[in-house]
C-alpha cells in the first residue's frame, strides 16, 4: 500500500485527492494548503489529516509519494524540498517558472532516484491516445498541418503565469508527442487585454522536422470552453474534441490507397468519415495511475521531467518571441 497526499488542493489538486482516495493499492494520508479554510475543508471531505505546512504533512504523514498542484512559481522550492526527502512527486504543469529550475529538479531527482512526472494531462485523454495510435499506423499518410484551439474565459485563480504557460503548454506538448519531430522554428503573437500584467491571447506557429506545421490558437477571453485538435494528412483531416472525448476522420478521396512517402500529393476531395470509437476514461485517473505505477516498479512514467522541461523551454520561447516579435529558431529543441 503506497501512502499518498497532495499539496495545493485548490481545483485541480482536490481532484488528485479524489482520485488517490479511490485507488486501489494506495492510501491518501493527508493533504496540504497555504489556505487554512480550503485545507481544513479538504481534509474534512476526505477524512484525512490536514496541515498549512506542508513540510509538517511530510514529516507527519511520511507520504511514498505527493503531487504538487501549487501555484507554478512554488513548484521549484517546494518540489526540491520533496526530492530531498525522497518523496516521488508529480509536478502539475508547467514543471517550473524557468528552464534553468526546471533542469535542477531533473538532476536533483536523478540524483536521489526518485520519479519525478509532470502533469501534461491530455496525454492520458483516450482520444489522444488512440489518435497517436492510429498517426503511428500510418492512416493520415504524411502529416501536413497540426492545429490546437484551447479557448476560455478568463480564470482568477491564475495568478501568477499567463496563457502560454498555463493554457498552451497543454497543446505544446501534444504536439510534442504526436508529431514525435524536433521543433526548428517558431513565432508567436499575444495580446493582453483582461489582464494587464500577463499575455491572455497567444497565436503560436512552428516549423517540426520533415516540413510539418503547427497552429496554435490559445485565449482567456472567450465566454466559452473549447478544446480542439486537427491533424491534416495526405490521406485526411483527424478531427477531436478532448472535452467530449471524441474523435472523427474524414478521408481524402483522391489518396493513394499504399502511401508512398515519395510520392506527390496530386489532389484533395472529399471521401468518407469515420466516427472512431473511444473507450473513454478519467484522464486524471489514468496520470496518477500511470505515476503510482512507475514508482511501484521503478519505471519512468509517461511524462518524465525532460518531457516537461522541454515543453516548458518552447513555451518560453513563444513568451520570448511575443514579446520581440521575432521568429526563435530551435535548433536544440529536442522530442
Amino acid at each position: 500500500m503506497l501512502k499518498a497526499a497532495v499539496i495545493g488542493v485548490g481545483s485541480m489538486g482536490r481532484n488528485h485527492a479524489r482520485v488517490y482516495r479511490e485507488m486501489e493499492g494506495v492510501e491518501l494520508v493527508g493533504i496540504g494548503d497555504q489556505n487554512a479554510q480550503t485545507a481544513a475543508k479538504v481534509g474534512a471531505s476526505f477524512v484525512v489529516p490536514y496541515y498549512t505546512d506542508y513540510l509538517k504533512l511530510i514529516d507527519e504523514c511520511k507520504p511514498d509519494l505527493v503531487s504538487l498542484a501549487v501555484p507554478t512559481s512554488l513548484h521549484f522550492k517546494i518540489g526540491c524540498e520533496l526530492i530531498e526527502r525522497g518523496v516521488h512527486v508529480l509536478i502539475e504543469k508547467p514543471i517550473a517558472s524557468t528552464v534553468e529550475e526546471a533542469e535542477k529538479l531533473i538532476e536533483l531527482a536523478r540524483q536521489k532516484g526518485v520519479t519525478l512526472a509532470v502533469g501534461h494531462i491530455e496525454r492520458f485523454n483516450p482520444a489522444v491516445m488512440e489518435l497517436r495510435r492510429r498517426v503511428r499506423e500510418g492512416m493520415a499518410g504524411r502529416i501536413y498541418k497540426i492545429h490546437t484551439q484551447r479557448l476560455s474565459p478568463y480564470p482568477p485563480r491564475i495568478q501568477d503565469a499567463g496563457v502560454v504557460l498555463d493554457l498552451a503548454s497543454h497543446d505544446i506538448d501534444l504536439m510534442r508527442y504526436l508529431m514525435e519531430r524536433p521543433v526548428l522554428r517558431l513565432y508567436a503573437e499575444t495580446l493582453q487585454t483582461i489582464h494587464s500584467g500577463r499575455e491572455d491571447m497567444f497565436n503560436g506557429i512552428m516549423r517540426f522536422q520533415g516540413g510539418a506545421i503547427g497552429i496554435l490558437d490559445v485565449n482567456w477571453i472567450t465566454p466559452t470552453k473549447i478544446r480542439r485538435l486537427t491533424i491534416t494528412g495526405a490521406r485526411g483531416m483527424f478531427t477531436c474534441d478532448l472535452l467530449s472525448q471524441e474523435l472523427f476522420f474524414y478521408e481524402n478521396e483522391n489518396a493513394p490507397s499504399q502511401w508512398d512517402t515519395l510520392s506527390i500529393l496530386r489532389g484533395v476531395s472529399e471521401g468518407n468519415v469515420l466516427g472512431i470509437r473511444i473507450a473513454r476514461h478519467e484522464p486524471l485517473a489514468a496520470e496518477l495511475a500511470d505515476f503510482v505505477g512507475a514508482v511501484e516498479r521503478g519505471i519512468s512514467p509517461t511524462v518524465t521531467g525532460y518531457d516537461g522541461l522541454e515543453t516548458l523551454r518552447i513555451a518560453l520561447d513563444f513568451m520570448r518571441s511575443g514579446e520581440v516579435s521575432e521568429i526563435i529558431n530551435e535548433e536544440k529543441v529536442a522530442l
